[in-house]
Formats: structure tokens, C-alpha cells, sequence
């Protein structure tokens, strides 16, 4: 098995390992004896020679869905947690994609001040993003992921063969969040560069998942190394999300997916930086094209829509407004963005994508 470590003072060390053979044998990599497993309900029906490693009373169930990425499932794991006895040796598994982790870990930060973490990512994009780098949270009706805490897990179990079982819309998911990672790789800082839009751009029918996703695992690990809470280099990984996350609370989570989103919205930052003059047009040209020729943007937006009057006003809500000024991550060359918070948001109809 390959593996990283991301590494920092102010954290424990969190270890992702690659190549693991979760699906046969978990208890290879945990005790499944003294361990709480959450997981949702899709995946205890795909894969319950899993579950069924787990003492029953010590297994959580929530519903699929970004939707219950809530305040109401936050509330009934702890309550689960705390009615078998969790104490702070215990180790909670998460089992799942962006859900389940950034519920699970947010628990796993708060009950009893804080337990063993470990994830175990599911789909594309947590195994690209969001199972590493120790963001967990919940959703609210003033937006995505406005409460929770930072909280690594210690460690990161990745087995891809859990993406055989992915539908075409979450493949979709997990590719917003590579395609994020392409446009952003040189301002990761990483020692290599592997030209992921290059690679993207030439081998869009033929991508090898594990290549892909040991690369983002890399740069991302090498970004929340060097900044761990988000005060300087790690804002670049917001790359089209400061717009993606108004979509998808219009959406009510439900007409496109979050990393169809940030394919939106990293249309709308090349859109923003066009009109800015801090690219070239064939570099903009370029950008659709590739995401284009990723099919993720096939969930037609009606941006004349009288429902995103608010887009802007919602922005203003995001974490990383400082002094009420929206901070935007633009693209600024190939393969590097910059953080910018003197440039206005275009009017929405602007975008027309």
C-alpha cells in the first residue's frame, strides 16, 4: 500500500493510505469490535458484508442525501453515540461519501471533546477532497457547511474499487473537484506538476481513477499541510466554490450536484476573470472546452431565472467574507489562481453559461 502524511504543528499527524482493500477486508485496517461505524442507508444495502463486521448497537444508519446534512442527523448520532457509552479511545469510522464524513467528523469532534476519527471515502470526490483535510460541518438554512469544526481524521482509508458502484451522476461529483485541482495545480506548491488539465484534455474517455485520485490526494495534502485553518494558501482550494455553494442552496440541493456546481462555478471565476482582463481568451476558451468536453454542466441553469435574484446576496453569507468584502479565487495563468476581495461579482445574468 502507498500512503502520505499530512503534517503539521498545529495538527496530528493524519495518514492516507492508498490501495487498501476495504471492501474484503476492513478488519485488516480497524477493530470493527470496538469501533462506531456511520454510514447511510445506500451503502448498507451495497455492501453489508461490511456493515455486518460491526457490533450492531455500534452501527448508525443515516439517510443519503445532502439534504440531511443536518443540524437533526448531527443531533441523532450523538445520541446514538452517547446511549452505547462512546468513550474517548473509541474510534469512529466513517463509511460514505462528503456526507457521511463531514457528519461524522463533526460528531467526532464534539462528543466527549473529541475521539479517534477515521474515513473511509466512498465516492470520487471524497476520496479526491473532502475526506482529507479535516473540514467537517453541516448545512443550515443560511448555507453549506456553516457549522462545524476542523478535525482531522487520523487516518484516511482509500479503496477505489468502492467507485464500481458510483452512478454517473456522482462520478460527476467527484470529476467538479479534479477539474478543480487541474486549474489550480501550480499555486498548490506541490514539488511535481503533472499537468492534470493536459492530462484531462487528452485522456477525457480514458481517465485512470487511481491515478487521479492518488494526484489531488497529493496536492491537497501538500496545501493543508503548509496551511492548516485557512488563513493564507488553503483559500485557493475554494476555487469556484464561493459560487458553486450559492447554486446548490437555490437548488435546494437537489437539481445539480455539488461538484457540478464547482464545474459551474469554475466557469463563472474564468467568466469573472475574462471580464477582469486577467486571462487571455484562448486560456477561457480553453477552460469551457475542457469542461465541456467533461460533460459537467449538462444540468442546463435558466440564469435569467427570477429564483437567483439573491446569487449575489448569498454570497455575502460565505465563510470567507472578510470585512463584507466577497473573497474570489480567479484564475490568473495556466494552472494558477489567485485570492482577489477588491473585484464585484458580475450581475448573474452576466454568466449566462
Amino acid at each position: 500500500m502507498d500512503s502520505i502524511e499530512i503534517s503539521n504543528k498545529q495538527v496530528v499527524s493524519s495518514k492516507i493510505v492508498f490501495n487498501c482493500d476495504i471492501i474484503n477486508h476492513i478488519e485488516n485496517y480497524l477493530d470493527v469490535n470496538s469501533s462506531f461505524l456511520i454510514t447511510n442507508d445506500v451503502l448498507k444495502n451495497l455492501y453489508p458484508q461490511i456493515i455486518s463486521k460491526f457490533k450492531k448497537e455500534r452501527v448508525t444508519i443515516i439517510k443519503d442525501g445532502e439534504k440531511y446534512k443536518n443540524f437533526s442527523t448531527y443531533n441523532y448520532i450523538l445520541d446514538r453515540l452517547l446511549k452505547e457509552k462512546i468513550e474517548r479511545k473509541d474510534v469512529i469510522a466513517a463509511l460514505g461519501g462528503g456526507v457521511v464524513g463531514d457528519l461524522a467528523g463533526f460528531c467526532a469532534s464534539s462528543v466527549l471533546r473529541g475521539v479517534n476519527f477515521i474515513q473511509i471515502p466512498t465516492t470520487l470526490l471524497a476520496m479526491c477532497d473532502s475526506s482529507i483535510g479535516g473540514k467537517t460541518g453541516i448545512d443550515t438554512k443560511y448555507g453549506k457547511n456553516l457549522a462545524g469544526s476542523f478535525y482531522f481524521a487520523n487516518q484516511v482509508l482509500i479503496d477505489t474499487n468502492f467507485l464500481n458502484t458510483l452512478n454517473d451522476k456522482e462520478l460527476k461529483c467527484g470529476m467538479g473537484e479534479i477539474l478543480k485541482y487541474a486549474f489550480i495545480e501550480k499555486s498548490c506548491k506541490y514539488d511535481e506538476f503533472y499537468n492534470l488539465s493536459g492530462y484531462l484534455d487528452k485522456n477525457y474517455n480514458n481517465l485512470d481513477m487511481d491515478y487521479l485520485v492518488q494526484i489531488c490526494a497529493k496536492l491537497k495534502a501538500c496545501v493543508v499541510s503548509r496551511d492548516f485553518k485557512e488563513s493564507g494558501l488553503r483559500k485557493i482550494l475554494n476555487f469556484g466554490h464561493t459560487f458553486a455553494h450559492p447554486l446548490e442552496l437555490l437548488s435546494n440541493y437537489k437539481l445539480i450536484s455539488h461538484g457540478q456546481a464547482v464545474a459551474y462555478g469554475i466557469k463563472m471565476a474564468f467568466k469573472t476573470a475574462l471580464l477582469n482582463k486577467l486571462i487571455s481568451v484562448e486560456y477561457y476558451n480553453y477552460a469551457l472546452n475542457l469542461t465541456d468536453k467533461l460533460n459537467l454542466c449538462n444540468a442546463k441553469l435558466n440564469f435569467n431565472n427570477r429564483k437567483y435574484k439573491n446569487f449575489k446576496q448569498i454570497m455575502t453569507r460565505d465563510k470567507k467574507v472578510q470585512n463584507g468584502k466577497i473573497n474570489l479565487v480567479l484564475p490568473v495563468d495556466t494552472s494558477v489562481v489567485e485570492l482577489f476581495d477588491n473585484i464585484e461579482v458580475p450581475c448573474f445574468e452576466a454568466f449566462a453559461l
